[in-house]
């Protein structure tokens, strides 16, 4: 009988009683000899499954009578079980009632009738139908007649495309769109040009729609490239000098640099930058990286003024260790109507308030002349997603301090590129001064009450003249890193050029004058005294945003210039705008591209971001998104949060919500595509265990160390080659012995093809017994500054191109010197960067190794060779996974089978290499081990140091190609303790060189390591 005929026999006889007992001639019933069986039968075995095994092979059933002309059976089964007959009556029935009350898809008269009678105009005539079926035909238009007529709910009718444009109702739905998710100002204009992503609470740009990475590149090394960086928080801070110093002064240390209260930093002149901890934690619990900004001093004041610009995903925690250490627990409630409406919104408030309006909250928004001369839907200005009623200010009863939230007050540009300076010398020009007769008269404008200040407009002048030598510098990273320079500008919608140009410098021979000022602009920076802005103002930020001049107000004027394309004169009072120009530093460390990815931040009140934006785009700028971010960062050579912050909260959650997606992008792919990386030795293709490399370092250095050939030995660890030796390690050549896999024999024995494709797959006992017994500890990065450069002299850093660098005075690295140096930092890691030494391309969570003395005897032969080979390894959940993809009984039975089997079949396995189906315990089971993944390694993780022939180091949080080095190059993090231990066996002249190994990938590549301080 073919499978179709055996299907169809199934689903007839699905719900016929299973108990009925037929006498052995109902064999003549086309070969159908059911047994009693079902959960009342003895056997317990279902009845369709018998009836398909015990078929005989002779004849087969076929519809309608049998062959031969023979009727069916028609004897009575002897007996029947009572209970499981009524069950399957009952089913029956059920289902008979289901298909008699079930409706079709239409519940018209027409589905009485056949389908070759249906027609399309019975729904209008209905005297085409049959005469039995043309009353209820009637009695159904009459009603779908009444129920039309009834009014409907104008929410329910989609409104044409011409109102939902209108500009009071594209406000208030894009007021509306922005509930859960912040947008900036730039978020249209990025919206129609970029890919967007939800992250940290806002709404931004990812990266663009058209192919972009190496213009951009090319932008930040020659030109410039432009960000919107006004997610960044802004915590403003005022009190006394001297105790807002105290207070900060419990965040941070002196070891990992310059702190709060740095020189230069404290008077206004530069910006300053710091890795903030808990309150008297350092160097464990670190938040993440702020930077800061001083108000200059006032004469004769001691009150000060702070700026502290975090990363939306440290904002709430460093909001409350600061609240903490300046005693900052009153809040200060916002006031109520003045925040609301001002004293001449409020008579055209009014009407809003009257019943008539309230009842009008479900019909269609409509503008109608009774309502024309209420204000229209404003757009949302700030943090759209905080409540009114929440406080922003908190004050200090015992010490003065005032604490307020500035997130979305201040929009904050980045320019990044040498010719940043030139870009916005071209886009502003410093504002002009009002005329007498404006001045004689009051106003309620900021300005023209500036310009009666003699002393503020002198300074003013002084800033025009520091922005006015701009012009004449080659590069941005000529200035000082962090410089600060406070200005006026005018509105630069007046100065918007037709089409895009490309801004340049303009480098030309100057008087000996300014020749000199510029000198001592690069040398030393802005003078304190032009530091000042009016921007640290509350109360001119207000009102230069609610004086703003709209666009259609500025167009209409433009429009009764004389000529037409010239510039307003004279300039409007509203188009005043305090700004602050804040130099960004670019490559501060190494020896390679100093000051590469320099720039300038650009500070402006809230409101006027797309004022500023378009005539910086039409400047010939790139613009870049959250991508080109971790790409500057990358090849600055410095760490991006909160990526590369494994030891702070934020960056704990960006590792697991990174791990998370790239799961579930692994889990997509059917399994012939993906990647077995139990095959190729990689524990954790989608995270980095950094406690748990930190921990086993410690425990390997414990019990012996890692000896001069960069292996482990003793009990646990690696010895000679690189192989782990005793009880569970490498040993020979790099294999795994007797004890522990891959073995390279004591006696010189070699391998089979089929022996060498057995590699370790798990860690010695001692390591992991010690793993799971040893109480937690909470894994740090190493930011001490002296011991960074005492370990980066060490490494004897080298550029990519294999240039030494010269240190002297330096104590040598010793037993003695690395004893006490991982006393204070032994579970600690360190930010390496890793540059290949031959072809290759690093990618994400690649492994760093320790290469044996035949990897170094292999490069000295072939220094632009390509690296080992790791040996594939063994992948024993693959039969697991399939018992688990059965029926429970049958993988039980199976697993039974093939447990003994393997026993006898197979070689046993060695004591110390632990068995995945059976040293699990109770979670090896397919039943208790739901998160068992094809081709990945389960949880817990065997050891992460001496799975693989070479010895781990760490992983790489970045890696890719680098266009400015122009070889593949790394960055991550390596164990403190590993580095050391390697570093001391390893010869002088290959010192501080190791291996990269992609997840994807069994090739090794040889690199260089580099700590730059």
């Amino acid at each position: 009988m073919s499978a179709a005929k055996v299907k169809m026999r199934e689903k007839k006889m699905r719900n016929q009683p299973a108990s009925v007992q037929y006498t052995s001639s109902s064999q003549k019933n086309g070969g159908d000899t059911p047994v009693t069986g079902g959960g009342e039968g003895p056997s317990g075995v279902h009845p369709n499954t018998e009836r398909t095994k015990n078929r005989p092979q002779q004849g087969g059933w076929v519809r309608g009578h049998q062959w031969g002309g023979a009727d069916y059976a028609k004897e009575m089964p002897k007996y029947i079980t009572a209970g499981a007959f009524a069950r399957v009556r009952a089913a029956e029935v059920s289902a008979m009632l289901k298909a008699v009350t079930k409706t079709t898809g239409s519940c018209h008269v027409f589905g009485a009738l056949p389908k070759h009678m249906r027609r399309r105009a019975m729904s209008h005539n209905t005297k085409r139908l049959p005469c039995r079926l043309r009353d209820v035909a009637n009695r159904m238009r009459e009603k779908s007649f009444q129920a039309g007529s009834k009014k409907k709910k104008e929410e329910a009718k989609g409104r044409s495309r011409k109102a939902r444009r209108r500009h009071g109702n594209l406000l208030l739905e894009f007021n509306r769109r922005q509930r859960n998710n912040v947008w900036l100002e730039t978020h249209i204009w990025h919206a129609k040009r970029f890919h967007m992503v939800k992250k940290w609470g806002y709404c931004l740009g990812d990266r663009p729609t058209y192919k972009c990475y190496r213009p951009s590149y090319r932008a930040m090394s020659n030109h410039c490239l432009l960000q919107d960086l006004s997610y960044y928080c802004c915590i403003e801070l005022q009190g006394e000098e001297d105790k807002l110093l105290a207070s900060l002064s419990q965040l941070t240390s002196k070891e990992a640099g310059p702190t709060f209260a740095a020189a230069l930093c404290r008077s206004g002149q530069r910006q300053g930058s710091v890795v903030v901890y808990r309150a008297g934690q350092y160097p464990m619990q670190p938040l993440g990286p702020v930077t800061f900004l001083w108000r200059p001093r006032a004469q004769g004041s001691t009150h000060r003024q702070l700026w502290i610009w975090a990363h939306p995903t440290i904002k709430q925690d460093l909001l409350a260790e600061l609240q903490t250490v300046c005693q900052c627990c009153e809040a200060v409630l916002p006031p109520a109507a003045p925040a609301v409406t001002s004293a001449e919104v409020v008579p055209a408030l009014e009407p809003e308030i009257k019943p008539e309006d309230k009842q009008m909250t479900g019909t269609k928004r409509k503008r109608t002349c009774k309502d024309a001369s209420e204000p229209p839907a404003k757009k949302i200005l700030g943090d759209g997603t905080r409540s009114p009623t929440t406080p922003v200010i908190w004050k200090s009863s015992s010490n003065g301090i005032v604490i307020s939230d500035l997130t979305m007050e201040i929009v904050r540009y980045r320019l990044i590129g040498p010719q940043s300076h030139s870009v916005l010398v071209e886009t502003m020009e410093a504002a002009t001064d009002c005329d007498e007769m404006t001045k004689s008269q009051p106003s309620s404008l900021w300005w023209p009450e500036h310009c009666r200040n003699e002393s503020k407009m002198n300074l003013h002048q002084q800033q025009a003249d520091v922005f006015h030598l701009l012009k004449g510098i080659c590069s941005t990273g000529e200035l000082p890193p962090g410089t600060v320079l406070g200005l006026t500008v005018d509105d630069p919608r007046l100065t918007l050029p037709t089409t895009k140009v490309k801004a340049l410098p303009c480098v030309k021979q100057e008087q000996e004058v300014e020749e000199e000022q510029r000198r001592e602009l690069v040398l030393r920076g802005v003078p304190a005294h032009c530091c000042q802005s009016s921007l640290w103002e509350r109360s001119v930020r207000d009102n230069v945003t609610d004086n703003k001049i709209p666009e259609q107000e500025l167009n209409r004027m433009k429009t009764e210039v004389l000529v037409p394309g010239s510039r307003l004169s004279p300039t409007p009072l509203q188009g005043r705008v305090p700004v602050l120009l804040v130099h960004q530093p670019g490559k501060q460390v190494g020896h390679e591209m100093s000051s590469w990815g320099a720039g300038w931040d650009l500070l402006l009140p809230k409101g006027w971001g797309m004022a500023f934006w378009v005539p910086l785009v039409y400047r010939g700028v790139r613009i870049g998104g959250l991508t080109m971010s971790l790409k500057h960062c990358q090849n600055k050579g410095a760490a991006h949060f909160p990526h590369d912050y494994p030891d702070c909260p934020a960056g704990v959650r960006f590792q697991e919500e990174q791990e998370a997606q790239l799961l579930d992008k692994f889990k997509r792919y059917p399994p012939a595509k993906r990647t077995n990386y139990i095959k190729h030795g990689c524990l954790a293709p989608f995270c980095c265990p950094w406690q748990q490399l930190a921990e086993e370092w410690e425990l390997i250095l414990g019990q012996g160390g890692v000896d001069g050939q960069g292996g482990v030995d003793g009990q646990g660890g690696v010895d000679g080659q690189g192989g782990v030796d005793g009880q569970g390690g490498v040993d020979g050549q790099g294999g795994v012995d007797g004890q522990g896999g891959v073995e390279g024999q004591g006696d010189g024995q070699t391998h089979t093809a089929v022996e060498a494709d057995v590699v370790l797959e798990e860690e010695a006992p001692p390591c992991r017994d010690v793993t799971v017994t040893k109480p937690p500890s909470r894994v740090t990065v190493l930011r001490n500054r002296k011991s960074l450069r005492l370990l980066s002299s060490w490494c004897r850093p080298t550029t990519s191109k294999g240039q030494r660098a010269r240190h002297g005075g330096v104590s040598p690295l010793d037993r003695a010197a690395m004893t006490a140096f991982l006393s204070a930092h032994g579970t600690s890691l360190v930010w390496v960067r890793l540059s290949l030494l031959s072809k290759g391309r690093p990618e994400l969570h690649a492994m760093v190794c320790v290469p044996t003395a035949e990897d170094l005897k292999l490069l000295d032969k072939e220094p632009g060779g390509s690296g080992p080979q790791e040996p594939p390894h063994r992948d024993h959940f693959k039969s697991r996974i399939r018992r688990r993809k059965k029926s429970p009984k049958t993988a039980a039975a199976l697993s039974l089978c093939s447990d003994e089997t393997e026993g006898k079949e197979s070689d046993p396995l060695p004591a110390s290499e632990p068995n995945p189906i059976t040293s699990e315990g109770p979670k090896s089971s397919p039943q208790s081990s739901p998160d068992l993944t094809f081709e990945l390694w389960p949880d817990p993780l065997p050891s992460v140091t001496a799975h693989c022939s070479r010895v781990t180091l760490g992983w790489v949080t970045q890696g890719d190609f680098s266009l400015s080095a122009g070889c593949g190059e790394a960055l991550g993090f390596v164990s403190v303790a590993g580095l050391l231990n390697t570093l001391l066996n390893q010869p002088v002249g290959h010192r501080g060189t190791l291996l990269l190994r992609n997840p994807v990938s069994l090739h090794y590549r040889f690199a260089k390591v580099n700590l730059e301080v």
